[in-house]
């Protein structure tokens, strides 16, 4: 993976991605920054879930097995029919069901206003917490355990990402940018202005030092991918991906026709949505091993509402069904890796688990098979997260974010609507399609009131 930056002649010259997986050989946070903490030696609970298939997300395939859970990892995957296992484990009974791990949805804005909203309240980050957390619900009862948050309103995504990251709300992992950089006037900031089209969910920058620094910005806030959208030039997306790179964080883009191209040729690692490019665009994705996020049933929605895309400068171009899928159709010949993402916003929220449902048929009308599909709503996008070292597939040592459905998805994908357990971090958050929330356990007082002493 490369960055690009402008060299003094005007060239592009690439900058490896400061990959912290190599150098760091600590324990570390769950998520890209890859912050060194240091590992509990607590006791860790042991959980076994026995009797069922596992879907192994590498092969594609499914298999009778156990999987052995400790703390908040995966510790073994046994061959069916052994049980030499802890006498004080928790034994699950799955036969039936499949286990596989957790879906990932690379693609939502969790806090942004609905029509429960009042506009007086659009720019407010404690409402915009609370709506989100009411959405990450929502989203784990289906089975997704991990999001990647492309901008919401002010500091709401970091602190829902931070709340979730320490199990203080049962959630999936959230993965954020926080804010969209883009250049004056660009996507999520055209006119009318509005809360949710302002600058406390998007900054406008313009020149490439300004872009450096929105970038070092966010990083700085708790950001774990970088989101740009066009408008820029090319020396600001530059910048951008440079600046990124270096820190490690990978950039995706909200961006059409040409300025695709440009961040293409800038190194951006992701490009969201079905939106216009052309064939050259599309050779050189494949060519920079540049992934994408299509999206593709955010837009048929907005074609099925409204017939296209009107009002906004940030998509001058004629939008239709065929055309994205076109676009989907091409970059899979040409062997583009692609990501399961639904561009949840709004409203939207309400349609969890449909909207996610959708996208994996969109993904199956496209050529994949079920469980080619499941595989992508996992492990491919553990990999586009950056996170494939973690998540995606059900792997001793990877963290036990882990699924168990009432069927075989890798045979139907609509067995994914019956959810019967999910285990975020080894925690067992949804029970018989139930969010479940662990007991509080209160800390004894310093010391006991005096009443012998008290007449």
């Amino acid at each position: 993976m490369c960055a690009a930056s402008l060299g003094a002649t005007g060239g592009i010259a690439q900058t490896p991605l400061n990959d912290r997986r190599s150098i760091i050989q600590t324990a570390t946070t769950d998520d890209p920054q890859r912050i060194p903490v240091k590992e509990s030696t607590a006791a860790k609970a042991v959980t076994v879930l026995v009797g069922g298939l596992v879907f192994d997300a590498k092969s594609a395939r499914s298999a009778p097995a156990t999987v052995l859970i400790e703390g908040n990892k995966i510790a073994a995957i046994w061959p069916a029919g052994r049980r030499d296992w802890p006498a004080d484990a928790r034994v699950i009974n799955v036969g039936g069901k499949t286990v596989l791990p957790g879906l990932i949805d690379l693609h939502v804005h969790l806090t942004y206003p609905d029509s429960t909203t009042p506009i007086d309240l659009q720019a407010s980050e404690g409402d915009g917490v609370l709506r989100g957390a009411r959405n990450l619900r929502w989203m784990l009862e289906a089975g997704i355990t991990s999001v990647r948050d492309l901008n919401g309103v002010a500091d709401a995504p970091y602190i829902l990402a931070d709340w979730s990251a320490t199990n203080r709300i049962p959630a999936p992992r959230v993965f954020t940018a926080g804010h969209i950089i883009t250049g004056t006037g660009g996507h999520a900031t055209e006119r009318p202005v509005s809360p949710s089209h302002g600058p406390d969910y998007a900054w406008e920058r313009n020149g490439a030092d300004a872009w450096r620094g929105a970038v070092r910005e966010t990083f700085k806030r708790g950001a774990t991918i970088i989101k740009v959208a066009s408008h820029f030039s090319p020396d600001e997306i530059a910048a951008a991906v440079d600046e990124a790179h270096r820190l490690g964080l990978k950039v995706t883009c909200d961006c059409e026709t040409v300025y695709t191209a440009l961040a293409v040729d800038a190194g951006v690692d992701i490009i969201e949505h079905p939106l216009p490019r052309t064939d050259d665009t599309i050779r050189a994705m494949a060519r920079h091993h540049t992934a994408s996020v299509p999206t593709l049933q955010v837009y048929q929605n907005v074609l099925d509402r409204s017939g296209g895309f009107y009002g906004s400068t940030s998509r001058r171009f004629t939008l239709s069904a065929q055309a994205d899928f076109d676009v989907f159709r091409k970059m899979k010949a040409a062997g583009i890796v692609m990501g399961i993402g639904t561009d949840t916003i709004g409203d939207a929220n309400q349609l969890v688990p449909n909207v996610y449902l959708a996208e994996l048929q969109w993904f199956i009308h496209g050529g994949y098979s079920p469980a080619e599909t499941l595989r992508t709503a996992t492990l491919t996008n553990a990999q586009i997260l950056d996170m494939d070292d973690k998540l995606g597939s059900i792997t001793a040592g990877k963290l036990a974010d882990i699924l168990v459905v009432d069927g075989r998805p890798d045979v139907d994908i609509e067995a994914l609507r019956k959810v019967d357990k999910v285990f975020r971090d080894g925690i067992l958050l949804v029970d018989a399609g139930q969010i479940v929330v662990p007991r509080h356990q209160p800390k004894p007082l310093t010391k006991a009131p005096p009443f012998d002493a008290v007449r």
